[in-house]
């Protein structure tokens, strides 16, 4: 397992997936814990599991089904990633990130992330949405970026900005498709922490503390991959748990109760998925 992918790399895996499809895909998503059925949306689409593509990296966790799905979608060309790689698996973090080269090499050129993610904010309840705004990325400030090692100027600048990452543009129209469809949508910080484990007390003490509203094991390399190509960005979190600072004694969280609040959740959004697609 190669700790830096390079561009022949990238190529090799768009040229299994153009191989495998007639599609052209401007807009990726990619499909968190709990949440691959949304892909079952998808009209006439081509289904090819990442082991068809040379060098994608494997899914193992429960929820993640570990294919991609290419089709339209409210009149859109889009490709699904339906399940995702994580760090806490034992992938370099460069690996995790391929998906994003590919599928910018591919045409696409506006991103949607959704995960499944612990509220940390008080006013968040399980079943909530939350329009990503900001995130902090703990691996990263810690050593552990996507982007660490040979920089391909091909892909992107070696320091890519990080403000406004998340669309400005794509945050109000999620805000718009959720005030149409009448549900309310929260908006605040995802903070990304390597896991499995879920955090401590104290860690997340710190963490809302630094001023997260969420907490999460994914999405934020991507981002990172995706804004240093220069993509647009909109990650939505689904709040499937309270992440209590200070939790009752005999409290306890799986990953199934994760995955059943994310069943809930699909609906709406579905409904805020569809809203947006319909109007970018």
């Amino acid at each position: 397992m190669n700790e830096f992918i390079t561009h022949t790399q990238v190529e090799e895996a768009a040229a299994a997936v153009r191989s495998r499809t007639n599609y052209q895909p401007t807009i990726g998503l990619v499909l968190g814990s709990g949440l691959s059925s949304l892909a079952d949306a998808i009209e006439d689409p081509d289904i090819i599991t990442y082991a068809e593509i040379p060098h994608w990296p494997a899914s193992t966790v429960p929820g993640h089904s570990g294919r991609l799905v290419i089709g339209k979608l409210e009149g859109k060309t889009v490709l699904v990633q339906q399940g995702r790689a994580h760090f806490y698996e034992g992938h370099p973090m460069a690996n995790i990130v391929l998906p994003i080269r590919v599928m910018h090499m591919l045409g696409v050129r506006t991103l949607i992330v959704t995960n499944a993610a612990g509220g940390i904010n008080a006013a968040f309840t399980p079943g909530d949405l939350m329009i990503i705004k900001d995130h902090l990325n703990m691996l990263g400030i810690a050593g552990n970026n996507p982007l660490r090692g040979p920089n391909d100027d091909a892909f992107g600048p070696r320091f890519p900005d990080m403000i406004d990452a998340y669309t400005p543009a794509l945050r109000k129209l999620a805000k718009e498709t959720a005030v149409a469809n009448n549900f309310n949508i929260q908006e605040g910080v995802y903070a990304y922490v390597a896991g499995p484990s879920f955090e401590t007390p104290a860690e997340l003490r710190f963490l809302r503390t630094v001023g997260a509203d969420a907490v999460g094991m994914s999405t934020v390399p991507s981002v990172v991959i995706a804004r240093h190509a220069g993509m647009r960005i909109l990650g939505i979190s689904s709040i499937t748990n309270k992440a209590v600072p200070d939790p009752k004694p005999g409290t306890e969280l799986t990953h199934t109760e994760v995955l059943e609040i994310g069943k809930l959740i699909i609906p709406r959004l579905t409904a805020l998925l569809r809203g947006v697609l319909k109007k970018i």
